[in-house]
């Protein structure tokens, strides 16, 4: 629903110029130029690259603690109250420190979105950059992104 909004607000706001003249709109495809760029491509493979490293430590953390329960499992019951509690805090422990480290990382907040920031924005500048020189030189009024939702990329300032 709300992208059907979104979508009748833009083109009923593009017909209202459409009385005046005629508008001169463009269309790319940000994700296949960036998909293309050298510079783009090492810095995924260096996102990549530490992605993997996190994953490993995670699936260690995670083996650890599948060791540690499964050892648990099979001794609670000639533990004592005390040992089993123990264990079981341990366990718990090991659970929050893996949510924590996954949050850490992958979050919505987390260092992957930090390190595709750090390496992607400055690039991504450089594209958007490229893409409002050429909307300026062809005297375009709009330029679209057609690589996901519709999203203006440049809209010309006398508009």
């Amino acid at each position: 629903m709300n992208k059907l909004l979104s979508y009748s607000l833009i083109f009923t706001f593009l017909f209202s110029f459409n009385l005046f003249g005629q508008l001169k709109i463009g269309y790319v495809d940000s994700e296949a130029i960036m998909n293309q760029l050298p510079d783009s491509k090492d810095a995924q493979q260096r996102i990549d690259t530490q992605i993997a490293d996190w994953e490993k430590e995670l699936k260690e953390m995670q083996k650890e603690w599948k060791d540690k329960y499964d050892d648990y499992e099979r001794r609670k019951l000639i533990m004592g109250n005390q040992k089993r509690a123990e264990i079981e805090k341990e366990l718990v422990s090991l659970e929050t420190k893996i949510d924590d480290f996954r949050q850490s990382k992958f979050g919505v907040n987390g260092e992957l979105y930090k390190k595709q920031e750090e390496f992607m924005k400055p690039i991504q500048n450089q594209v958007f950059t490229a893409i409002e020189e050429v909307a300026l030189e062809k005297e375009l009024d709009f330029v679209f992104d057609r690589s996901g939702d519709l999203i203006f990329l440049y809209a010309k300032e006398d508009n």
